[in-house]
């Protein structure tokens, strides 16, 4: 942790099983989820080559286009509780939030990818985004996954590989030797999914371990800067995940409501501390001997349909940072807020027509699995 440290079948979209094979492709394996973990990607590099518009239907074209969802981490289902502050952080960063206290939060925990009634599957990856949010002072959002390390230091390598994913139309299946082909060529995306082979899943989203990722910055009182990145570590007991559970589509969310309708769950926010020397690009892991700051705890307390959740209304956009935050030389994070941002667009305007959320009201009522 060095440097990262109820049934739906009847809403949802019918598909045929070369597209179902296609669109899982994007999240299901290994190295084709890491694709679909961060839309990171946007409109910041110049005309007339990629904008946020392109990564988002590329996000279309390779798992479907589902009107009113977010284009990536699809599904997924709201939480609400609060961040306390240990102090700690306050020797490396004037954040505001970082004082003793209490802090409101919204989460939101998620699967990877643009399909949002994916069956539940261990191999996911999933996600939790929070919004830090002090009553009079400047916001924090972050969006983090349970991936050790991100597999592409560039937006470009990102779209080519995910539109690998994009079936050939002779075979209805993504080509093969095209994606040989991106290896040979990247041979950091080879050494990540290396890593991601021979990391622990955890059977749940509550024990889960999610890192930021990119590189930011933390700036103190007296004007000093220090590369930053930062991780959710759960304080539930660590148990691997077991097999995938074939009946219910929505075994892990349903554990997950289980687990918050009996007590509280939480996760220490541990900042790592880099050096000058320490890469900002997020396919680069940092040194285990790096400085850790726990900054406090998040507790989440409450959760709630996306239907009418608080975090339908947030872009969990990582560039939104109080003074003492700020993003670094790592340019990825602004182009995933470019891409947030049209995402957010699109489905504000497809609000009327969007059907139900995998997890409705009545599944959180219900209290999920017993």
């Amino acid at each position: 942790m060095a440097n990262n440290v109820g049934s739906s079948s009847n809403r949802r979209p019918k598909l045929s099983a070369s597209a179902m094979a296609i669109r899982y492709a994007g999240i299901g394996a290994a190295t084709l989820c890491m694709a679909g973990a961060f839309a990171y990607a946007g409109g910041w590099l110049s005309p007339g080559r990629l904008t946020q518009e392109r990564i988002v239907s590329g996000f279309e074209a390779t798992q479907g286009k589902h009107v009113g969802f977010r284009r990536n981490h699809a599904k997924g289902l709201c939480a609400t509780g609060w961040f306390d502050s240990s102090g700690a952080a306050t020797s490396v960063s004037k954040a505001a939030l970082f004082a003793p206290g209490r802090v409101p939060v919204v989460g939101r925990f998620a699967f990877a990818g643009g399909m949002p009634y994916v069956p539940d599957a261990p191999g996911t990856v999933r996600s939790l985004a929070l919004q830090f949010k002090p009553p009079g002072a400047q916001e924090w959002r972050t969006a983090m996954i349970n991936l050790p390390v991100f597999p592409f230091s560039t937006v470009q390598a990102f779209y080519e590989q995910m539109m690998l994913s994009v079936p050939d139309p002779a075979t209805g299946k993504p080509d093969p030797e095209k994606m040989k082909a991106f290896a040979a060529a990247h041979p950091d995306f080879v050494a990540a999914g290396a890593i991601f082979g021979g990391r622990v899943i955890s059977s749940g989203f509550a024990n889960t371990a999610y890192n930021g990722l990119d590189t930011f910055r933390f700036v103190d009182g007296a004007g000093a800067s220090r590369p930053v990145r930062w991780s959710a570590v759960p304080i539930q007991p660590i148990v691997s995940a077991g097999k995938q559970r074939g009946m219910d589509p929505n075994y892990l969310f349903d554990d997950l409501i289980a687990e918050v309708a009996k007590h509280p769950v939480q996760w220490k926010m541990v900042a790592t501390i880099g050096k000058p020397e320490d890469p900002e690009r997020p396919d680069k892991i940092w040194p285990a001997d790096r400085q850790q700051v726990e900054m406090g705890i998040v507790t989440l307390d409450k959760l709630s349909s996306e239907d009418d959740g608080p975090c339908v209304d947030i872009n969990f956009d990582p560039t939104v940072l109080p003074a003492g935050i700020e993003t670094s030389g790592d340019a990825i994070p602004s182009a995933r807020s470019a891409a947030y941002s049209r995402s957010f667009t699109l489905r504000e305007r497809e609000r009327g027509a969007k059907p139900p959320s995998a997890i409705t009201r009545q599944d959180v009522a219900a209290g999920g699995n017993p």
